[in-house]
C-alpha cells in the first residue's frame, strides 16, 4: 500500500531538483531586482528574465514529472483497493453461505448426538476434532475478513493522502504556469522596450554624428575664412604701406617677421604642448572612423570626456580670431599661432573675445555639460587648411 523503492527514489530526486530550481529562481529574482535599479541595464534585465523563464519552465516540467509519478501510484493504489474489495466481498459471500447453512440446520442437527452416534471412541474423537477445527476456521475467516477490511481502509486513506498531494502539486503547477505566463509577458514588453530604446539610441547617435559632421564642415569653413581673411588683411597692410611705391613679386602675401617667429616657436614645441583640458578619457581619436549607426565620419581632432564645468585653456600664445556657435548650440573658440590654428569646441561658456591676445595656459572658458551629466570636449589643430593629429603635438 506504500510507494515502491524506485518510486520513492524518483520522487526524492524530483523534489531535490525542484528545490534547486526554486533556489535558482529566487537568486535570479534578486539579480533582476538589482538590475532594474539601473536604467541602463536593459539588456542585463532581458538576459536575467530569459534565464528565469528557463528555470520556471524546468520547475513546471519537474512538477509534471511528480504528477505523472503520483498518477501512476494512485492508479496502483486504486487497483489494489479494487483487488482487496473483491477479495473481501468474495470471502464475505462464502462466509455468509456457511453461516446461513448452519443457521438453517441449528434445530435439525445436534453436535452432541453426532459425536455420540459413532461406531467407536476414535470416530467420536475425530468428529469432535472436526467441529473444533471448523469453529477455528470460521473464526480465522472472520479475522481475515477484518484484516482485509483494515487493509482496504488503509489503502483508502493512502489514496486520499495521494489525492491531497495531487491537489497540492496541481495548485503549484497552476501558480507556476501563471508566473510563467506573466514573465513571458514581461519578456515581450522588455523586448519591445529594448528595441524602442535601441532605436532611440541609434537616433541619438545618428543625430550626434550629424552634428559632428556639421561641426567639422563649420570648422573647415571657418578655417578657410580665417586663411582668406588673413591674406586680405596682409594685402591691405602692404598696400597701405606702399603708396606711391612699386611692389614687385609676391611680397604682398608674405608673413610678417612676428608671424614667422610665432609659427616657428609653435612648431618647435611639437610634442610638448599642454593638454587644453583635464580629461578622464579619450572618447574619439583623430582620423576616420565607423560610428555605431553604421556610417563613417572623419574626426579632424581629438574628443575628450571631462567632468562638468572643466576649464578650457589655450595650448600656446596666440590671438583669438573667432568665437562661434557650434551646430549643437555650444560655443567654440579659434586661436591663431602664426600659420597654425587651434580649435576649442563644445564649450559651455567663453571668457575671451575676438581679437584678444592669449598666453599659454590662459583660461578660454569651460566645457559644456550635457543633461545626463557628461561633458565631451573637442580639440583640433590645423596648419593652414590641413588638419593635424593633436596626439603628435600634445605632451
Amino acid at each position: 500500500m506504500f510507494p515502491s523503492a524506485a518510486y520513492s527514489q524518483s520522487k526524492k530526486e524530483l523534489e531535490s531538483d525542484k528545490a534547486k530550481v526554486e533556489q535558482e529562481i529566487k537568486r535570479l529574482n534578486n539579480d533582476l531586482a538589482k538590475a532594474k535599479k539601473n536604467s541602463k541595464a536593459g539588456q542585463q534585465q532581458l538576459r536575467l528574465l530569459e534565464k528565469k523563464i528557463a528555470e520556471r519552465t524546468r520547475l513546471i516540467n519537474n512538477l509534471d514529472g511528480q504528477l505523472n509519478l503520483l498518477n501512476i501510484r494512485m492508479t496502483q493504489t486504486e487497483d489494489s483497493i479494487a483487488l482487496i474489495r473483491g477479495e473481501v466481498d468474495s470471502m464475505k459471500v462464502e462466509y455468509g453461505k456457511v453461516v446461513r447453512a448452519l443457521y438453517r440446520e441449528r434445530h435439525n442437527v445436534s453436535h452432541l448426538s453426532l459425536v455420540l452416534d459413532t461406531k467407536s471412541y476414535n470416530y467420536a474423537y475425530l468428529r469432535t476434532k472436526y467441529f473444533r477445527d471448523y469453529s477455528r476456521y470460521r473464526r480465522r475467516q472472520a479475522m481475515v475478513i477484518r484484516q482485509k477490511e483494515q487493509e482496504l481502509s488503509d489503502a483508502g486513506m493512502e489514496l486520499k493522502r495521494q489525492q491531497r498531494e495531487q491537489q497540492g502539486l496541481l495548485e503549484q503547477h497552476r501558480r507556476q504556469k501563471a508566473e510563467l505566463a506573466h514573465e513571458q509577458q514581461v519578456q515581450q514588453k522588455s523586448l519591445k522596450n529594448s528595441k524602442q530604446q535601441e532605436k532611440a539610441l541609434q537616433g541619438q547617435i545618428a543625430q550626434k554624428e550629424k552634428q559632428k559632421r556639421e561641426l567639422q564642415k563649420q570648422i573647415q569653413r571657418i578655417i578657410n575664412e580665417e586663411i582668406a581673411k588673413a591674406r586680405t588683411s596682409k594685402k591691405k597692410e602692404v598696400a597701405a604701406g606702399s603708396k606711391g611705391k612699386t611692389v614687385t613679386g609676391s611680397t604682398s602675401e608674405a608673413p610678417s617677421a612676428a608671424e614667422v617667429a610665432l609659427s616657428n616657436d609653435f612648431a618647435s614645441n611639437k610634442g610638448r604642448l599642454p593638454w587644453p583640458v583635464a580629461y578622464t578619457k579619450v572618447s574619439r581619436e583623430y582620423g576616420r572612423y565607423t560610428h555605431a549607426s553604421g556610417g563613417q565620419n572623419m574626426n579632424n581632432g581629438i574628443d575628450l570626456l571631462c567632468k562638468g564645468g572643466t576649464a578650457v585653456k589655450s595650448v600656446f600664445n596666440g590671438n583669438v580670431t573667432r568665437v562661434f556657435t557650434c551646430p549643437n548650440g555650444t560655443k567654440g573658440v579659434i586661436v591663431r599661432h602664426g600659420d597654425y590654428l587651434t580649435v576649442y569646441a563644445n564649450m559651455g561658456s567663453v571668457s575671451v573675445v575676438e581679437g584678444k591676445k592669449v598666453t599659454t595656459g590662459q583660461n578660454l572658458g569651460t566645457v559644456y555639460t550635457n543633461s545626463d551629466g557628461t561633458a565631451e570636449f573637442s580639440f583640433q589643430l590645423w596648419k593652414g587648411t590641413s588638419s593635424q593629429n593633436p596626439r603628435l603635438w600634445l605632451r
